[in-house]
Parts: structure tokens; C-alpha cells; sequence
């Protein structure tokens, strides 16, 4: 009785944009990719290919779902909520588990270090912005050019990563000497991010305190 029937759900899904319909999704396909990821010490190649298709299909539907919502005029306040959440959900699982020995072959994994680079970087931003909403009633939102390149990056490591043995039978150790120095770009990007959502985050705090001395003014 509790299991929603198909002509309820009708309804829901068409109350979502289809941008909103893409990025759920991507959301969805975590789960497949991520089981894909945990199958790799066991099955070895054909998990890592379904692992691999399927990071390219996401990574596709986040650029198609950003594009639909420019042309189609359809960008919302739940895309905004979704599209990052979506997007931290992948990096962040992904990133710890091919930092795991027991998950990920020595020649594809991450630096433990890049684990809380990311880790700590996107924390900090929801503390941020919970300490911001408690302090102003206010959810402000909004990527910073660093922000938007830290996740840009992140995702080239995860995928430099699914593809290092490829690149290693181009030459060896090829493959760890890239995921390597996309994992040291990251971490710079992920501390320049910090600081900027920082910064971002002080200035709507000083925003509000100036509104509230001049309406207290008046």
C-alpha cells in the first residue's frame, strides 16, 4: 500500500523539466556505477568497461541537461539543487573508492591525500552554507569560477583513473603520472575553492549586516 502506483507517479514526473528528469538520472546511475567500481578486484576488466560507459553517459548527461535548461528556458530552483548535488554525489564516491587497496588495482588508484582534499572541500561549503541560512534565513547558492574548475578537474581524475591501464599500455606508467598530477591539481583547486566560497559566503554575511543596520537606521 505504501509503494507508490505508476498512475501517481505519472504526476510527479510530469512536474520535472526534463533537465531535472536527465539530472535524476544521473543521480540513479550511481548506484550501477558504483557496483561496477566494487566489482573490480573480482571481474577485473568487464567491470571496469561498464564502469567506464557509464561515467561517460553521466558525464554526457550533465553537459546535455545544462544545455536543455539554457535553450529550453528551463532552469529551476530544483535544477540548482539537484544538478551540484548529482555531481558531488558521483565525485565523492567515486574518489574514495578508487582510493580503497581492497576496491582499486594499485594502477588506477587515488592518492589518500585527494580523498580529503575533496572530502573537506565540500564539507566545508555545506557548513558554510548551513551557518549562512542560521544566520540570515537565507539558502544562498551559487558556484565561484574555482569552485566550477575544482569539479571540472575531479571528474578528469576520476576518468584518468578508470583508464589508466589503457594509458599505460601506451607507455609505461603513463597512466599513474597522469592520475597523479590531476590529483595534485585538484587538491590546489580544491583549497582555492575553500577560500573562495569562504570569501563568497563573508560577503552575503556583511551584505546582511549592512541591510540590517540601515533598516535599523530607518
Amino acid at each position: 500500500e505504501m509503494t507508490p502506483t505508476p498512475h501517481k507517479l505519472r504526476p510527479l514526473l510530469g512536474a520535472l523539466t526534463w533537465p531535472n528528469r536527465i539530472t535524476l538520472l544521473r543521480l540513479v546511475l550511481v548506484i550501477p556505477f558504483v557496483m561496477a567500481l566494487l566489482q573490480m578486484r573480482e571481474h577485473g576488466n568487464p567491470a571496469r568497461y561498464i564502469a567506464v560507459g557509464l561515467f561517460v553517459f553521466m558525464a554526457l548527461s550533465d553537459a546535455a541537461d545544462g544545455i536543455l535548461a539554457r535553450v529550453l528556458n528551463q532552469r529551476s530552483a530544483l535544477g540548482m539543487i539537484l544538478d551540484p548535488l548529482a555531481d558531488k554525489v558521483l565525485i565523492i564516491c567515486s574518489t574514495i573508492l578508487l582510493a580503497i587497496p581492497a576496491v582499486t588495482p594499485e594502477v588506477m588508484r587515488l592518492p589518500s591525500w585527494v580523498v580529503v582534499a575533496v572530502v573537506a572541500k565540500d564539507v566545508w561549503v555545506m557548513m558554510g552554507c548551513e551557518v549562512i541560512f542560521l544566520v540570515t534565513g537565507k539558502l544562498y547558492m551559487g558556484p565561484t569560477p574555482s569552485g566550477k574548475l575544482s569539479t571540472v578537474i575531479q571528474a578528469l581524475m576520476v576518468g584518468f583513473a578508470l583508464i589508466a591501464p589503457e594509458m599505460n599500455a601506451i607507455h609505461d606508467g603513463l597512466g599513474q603520472t597522469i592520475v597523479l598530477i590531476a590529483s595534485g591539481t585538484v587538491a590546489l583547486l580544491c583549497g582555492l575553492a575553500i577560500m573562495s566560497y569562504t570569501r563568497l559566503g563573508l560577503g552575503h554575511l556583511a551584505d546582511v549586516q549592512r541591510e540590517q543596520s540601515t533598516e535599523n537606521a530607518d
